[in-house]
């Protein structure tokens, strides 16, 4: 399982604590709820694509995201500057 370690400001931190209780639970919460989102994508494409092209869908999801990947149905987006927030 990945560790994923976010680094912020003195100041970032400060500013969070005026709208949060818990910065990590936030963080994890939040992840969590977007790969939740992702996964359905995922699983959603997937079936569309066996569906067209006649192929057994894997059991389980992991074993699915595997053969999202493995089929060429998803992939690892690449490396992109990440535009500032609108507010």
């Amino acid at each position: 399982m990945p560790n994923i370690t976010i680094t912020i400001t003195d100041s970032e931190k400060k500013a969070l604590d005026t709208v949060m209780s818990d910065i990590t639970a936030w963080s994890e919460n939040f992840l969590k709820v977007r790969a939740n989102a992702a996964t359905a994508t995922i699983k959603r494409d997937l079936l569309e694509h066996c569906n067209t092209n006649n192929i057994a869908m894997a059991t389980g999801e992991v074993a699915q995201i595997d053969q999202a990947y493995d089929l060429g149905v998803t992939n690892v987006l690449p490396d992109s500057p990440i535009p500032p927030p609108t507010l």
